[in-house]
């Protein structure tokens, strides 16, 4: 069996049906771009099918303008019994130049599921570099917060 591919890039040009009415592009196709990236990557480290669970702490520090080229960059962090949790970055920058700069980044979890939609294991990731490891560490942190925002927000479902 292949090695799991623990991170992916996908490049493409912002084209003009992605703008808001400010002449930026949405917050929706970046959302889209992201989820598609997480989807890549979960299903290149898992070789299932994947479904997103969660996507959260999405910050957009810089606009993208039409015809910018744009790099969705993806990488698994951590791995539970079936999710994994996918770090993303978002940068662009013109064609002529390459001057990349960031303009999104956020975390997804995609959860590995069969074909009745039930979930399935995943190959475990370990951390290797300090970098991984602090990655790893922050995505632990990140999911006791997300536990304490859920217990918080349950006011608004009852």
């Amino acid at each position: 069996m292949n090695k799991p591919q623990r991170d992916i890039t996908l490049r493409f040009l912002a084209e003009p049906q992605d703008v808001n009415f400010g002449g930026k592009v949405h917050g929706g196709a970046v959302m889209k771009w992201i989820d598609l990236a997480a989807y890549a990557c979960a299903a290149g480290w898992s070789g299932r099918y994947c479904v997103t669970a969660y996507a959260g702490g999405i910050r957009f520090v810089a606009p993208i303008h039409v015809g910018s080229l744009v790099e969705v960059e993806a990488k698994v962090i951590y791995t539970g019994k079936s999710s994994m949790h996918i770090a993303l970055e978002v940068n662009a920058c013109d064609p002529k130049s390459l001057n990349r700069r960031l303009t999104t980044h956020c975390i997804v979890i995609m959860v590995a599921v069969d074909q009745n939609g039930q979930s399935e294991q995943v190959p475990q990731w370990v951390p290797e570099t300090e970098s991984d490891k602090k990655q790893h560490d922050t995505a632990v942190r990140l999911m006791e917060m997300r536990k304490q925002i859920g217990d918080e927000m349950q006011i608004f479902v009852d």
